[in-house]
């Protein structure tokens, strides 16, 4: 039988059938023994091969070719990833300028990973209710500094309903994967989105202005009006994996964009003399901050990828 993976709670796996059933199922050992470099060989959004066996028990035997998929650094184990998700048409990345603040420096490492696993995302702005006005003026420049660089953005409350109704016409028919740090209310918007889902929630700690997990497995949930939305755990920080120091360039258009003028192919935009993205960062073509975000990026270490939210 074939299916699609709709829940993944570490050692078992939801599995929807092509005839509409669900199958639990786990996983056959010899997956691990493939060189997947992954904490988990099999992802929500997969598409998989089922069998049985004679006790009845349910396995994945085979896991269809991936048309993408968005990754994470495992915190633990520094030689492996973490796949958020496989197969989307798109990634919804929840931030926060307050209650909690969601860093621009973990937004531009969502980014990257996206663009370098192909996954177009969409930069929703939560709990604009609770914002004062000098909040409001920071949340609209954020907005504009990535609607320029051509990422889509919305300003949106879950908790009154503003924006829900541009949100939901986004992600009809489409399969999204929503992302972002603990605390900047991915639930409540999913609960706002799906009426009768009722996922948990949780207030946000006021000494440190941080959230907690309520989300500690991903699932694939049905919009009413067409499409999937795949719930994942909050995220602490974002590190890179696997990018040559030589293709993380490419992964911020703007630079990509200005470094095509640069005197030297191999430019790293650091010190060459001849830069056209310095120059285009001391003109302000190039935000500070997405810059010192690229920097950050090659500054990785091979031991250290994972960065906590900064």
């Amino acid at each position: 039988m074939r299916g699609l993976v709709i829940r993944n709670t570490g050692s078992w796996y939801t599995v929807l059938t092509d005839e509409g059933q669900t199958v639990e199922c786990k996983v056959k050992g010899n997956f691990r023994l493939r060189g997947i470099r992954s904490t988990n060989p099999v992802a929500v959004g997969d598409r998989v091969c089922i069998v049985t066996n004679q006790e009845g028990t349910a396995f994945i035997r085979e896991i269809e070719d991936r048309r993408n998929y968005i990754v994470r650094k495992s915190p633990n184990l520094s030689k492996q990833c973490h796949i958020i998700a496989a197969n989307v048409d798109q990634a919804v990345l929840i931030a926060t300028v307050n209650y909690p603040v969601t860093s621009t420096t973990f937004i531009d490492r969502f980014l990257a990973s996206a663009e370098a696993y192909r996954v177009p995302v969409l930069l929703v702005f939560n709990k604009t209710d609770l914002l004062g006005d000098d909040d409001l003026r920071l949340q609209q420049m954020m907005a504009d500094l990535y609607e320029t660089i051509g990422y889509t953005c919305l300003q949106v409350s879950a908790a009154t309903g503003v924006g829900l109704d541009q949100l939901n016409s986004l992600l009809r028919d489409k399969i999204s994967v929503f992302s972002g740090n603990s605390g900047v209310g991915k639930s409540t918007l999913l609960n706002a989105l799906i009426p009768g889902l009722a996922l948990r929630t949780a207030e946000i700690s006021e000494a440190h202005n941080t959230g907690t997990h309520t989300t500690t497995f991903s699932e694939m949930l049905p919009l009413p009006q067409g499409g999937w939305a795949i719930d994942t755990p909050g995220i602490k920080g974002f590190g890179s994996f696997d990018m040559d120091p030589h293709e993380i360039s490419g992964y911020f258009p703007e630079i990509f964009h200005f470094s095509k003028q640069c005197h030297f192919a191999d430019c790293t935009h650091t010190h060459e003399p001849g830069c056209a993205v310095l120059k285009a960062l001391e003109e302000h073509y190039i935000a500070a901050s997405r810059y010192n975000s690229y920097v950050s990026m090659l500054e990785d270490k091979d031991q250290s990828k994972y960065r906590e939210a900064f």
